[in-house]
């Protein structure tokens, strides 16, 4: 080892022997904690990414493919209380294809797979109901390939055929959607499943599809469709017309100038209307005529004929004579009619009156004209007044002191976030700085010991090549302790008067010795070595 190193290490254990017990506890402690980080910064890096191999798990099938993973010696986390399956990333794919090839998952819904397994025994029912439960599977399936949805069940309600079309009935199906946490359905999703479900069987209509959600709300009724409550119907309305005439009004008024509220009152009823109507073309043909005539010539009597009254007068009936001849006339036509049969289904949500408010600030834009601010409120929000929708518009001034305090509360804000912006990067300028003088103090503090050593070694060199003994009592230790004496052996070991040289054991001492002095008085020490630099023999 060479002997720089040699001699950091004793002066280290030097060192360590005169700490005090608190100085070697607190040593201890932070060789302790730095072994402790340095261990846990190891087992972080190299901890493997964890990837969900199955989610959405029964307790059979997470069972099953944990014996599985346990078998295969992989390491496996369980999360969503045991439905989700995590293993290490680079392992995710190999394991998905064994679990693909032993058959898991198994607490599938099945889908037209199950067609596979019937047998040739199989009866009409039976046939009936798995063709159903596949038609329900492959629905399942679809469903919960939609993003946000985690699990979805169908069930399907197939009327049997029957001759009597009076009584036929029509298919409905009932759809059960749990989403991902935190998710909600939006209502185009809902339609999307609706008529997703619809248009998969024959017959069904969407408002044949009730969609339920895992916490019980009703997302679509049969009857009604996709309306969900009225409460929300009317919101979506208010929340539309709203932002199309806010709009309008920031473009023409200025930002902030106008607020408008909607309230909307929407049916919740729906209902279904058949009105036929008949009209008669102009100058249209008669589409068939019949005529039918009848003369009767008689011989009566030459008196007049008639039905004798009280007062014995006698009436005679027009077309006849007084010889009892007889003539009529009937004529039949039917003439072409337009006949117009219309069937309308009116659904829930249709608007029964709706009211909007307008305040424009009078501080800001000054006179506004009413009228045309109303017009153009009535036409953007599609006013009917014949039935009962009103507009309202008024010039107010607005309170502007949450205005004020909003921005104060930005500009604080922004302040704030300029101020932790900026002590970060003092304190990561404050902690480079402190680990580059940290750096450069301990390479200037190596680079002069070093230097030290390397001048003590050439002086105690030349000490021993100059001086041939060294007196006891010339150089004392501080406190007026003396020091031992540094012997010399004078005998020359070489011919020619050639100088005796210590052995590398003595002259090692003899530098730890000098270099303790130094530590102990370096004035003393100074004085003592220009003292030698003085008495020096040219060789």
């Amino acid at each position: 080892m060479p002997r720089q190193i040699s001699s950091f290490f004793q002066r280290l254990g030097q060192n360590i022997r005169e700490f005090t017990i608190a100085q070697r506890t607190v040593a201890i402690i932070g060789v302790a904690v730095l072994a402790l980080g340095i261990a846990a910064l190891t087992m972080w890096a190299t901890k493997p990414a964890y990837t969900p191999l199955f989610s959405g798990l029964a307790g059979a099938d997470a069972s099953a493919i944990v014996d599985q993973l346990a078998t295969d010696k992989v390491d496996y986390q369980l999360s969503d209380g045991g439905a989700t399956i995590l293993v290490p990333q680079a392992d995710v794919y190999a394991e998905r294809l064994k679990a693909a090839a032993a058959g898991l998952p198994t607490s599938d819904t099945g889908g037209y797979s199950l067609l596979d397994k019937m047998g040739v025994t199989a009866s009409e029912f039976q046939q009936s109901v798995t063709y159903k439960r596949a038609l329900e599977g492959e629905l399942a399936n679809t469903i919960q390939a939609m993003q946000g949805v985690k699990t979805a069940s169908v069930r399907l309600a197939i009327p049997k055929d029957t001759v009597f079309v009076s009584e036929k009935q029509d298919p409905t199906a009932s759809v059960f959607v749990a989403t991902q946490t935190g998710v909600t359905l939006s209502s185009d999703q809902v339609q999307a499943i609706v008529h997703l479900t619809s248009a998969s069987i024959d017959g069904m209509k969407p408002t044949d599809v009730a969609v339920i959600d895992s916490k019980g709300i009703v997302l679509s009724a049969v009857g009604t469709g996709v309306t969900g409550t009225g409460a929300e119907q009317s919101t979506d309305y208010e929340q539309r017309v709203r932002g199309s005439v806010q709009a309008m009004l920031d473009k023409v008024l200025g930002a902030g100038n106008a607020t408008v509220v909607v309230a909307a009152d929407m049916s919740a009823q729906s209902a279904s209307r058949v009105e036929e109507s008949f009209t008669s073309p102009t100058n249209a043909p008669a589409l068939n005529e019949a005529v039918k005539t009848e003369t009767y010539t008689g011989t009566g009597a030459s008196g007049a004929a008639g039905v004798l009254g009280t007062t014995t007068t006698t009436t005679t009936p027009t077309g006849t004579s007084t010889d009892g001849s007889f003539t009529s006339a009937d004529t039949t036509k039917n003439n072409a009619v337009n006949k117009v049969t219309e069937t309308r289904t009116i659904p829930a949500g249709a608007v029964n009156r709706q009211t909007i408010s307008v305040a424009v600030n009078k501080d800001t834009i000054g006179s506004v004209n009413v009228a045309d601010v109303t017009s153009l409120v009535s036409s953007a929000a599609g006013i009917d007044s014949t039935r009962g929708d009103a507009v309202t518009v008024e010039v107010v001034s607005f309170n502007g002191q949450a205005a004020t305090d909003a921005a104060a509360a930005l500009a604080q804000q922004d302040a704030q976030t300029s101020a932790d912006r900026m002590g970060e990067i003092v304190r990561i300028g404050i902690i480079t700085a402190g680990i580059l003088i940290t750096l450069i103090l301990g390479m200037l503090l190596y680079a002069r010991r070093s230097r030290r050593q390397s001048r003590e070694s050439i002086e105690v060199d030349e000490m021993l090549q100059v001086r041939p003994a060294l007196a006891p009592a010339a150089v004392p230790f501080g406190l007026g302790a003396p020091i031992a004496p540094i012997m010399i052996d004078p005998s020359p070991t070489v011919a020619f008067g050639a100088p005796a040289f210590t052995p590398p054991v003595a002259s090692e001492r003899m530098r730890v010795e000098i270099d303790a002095l130094a530590q102990r008085d370096p004035k003393k020490t100074a004085e003592y070595l220009r003292g030698l630099m003085d008495d020096r023999q040219p060789a």
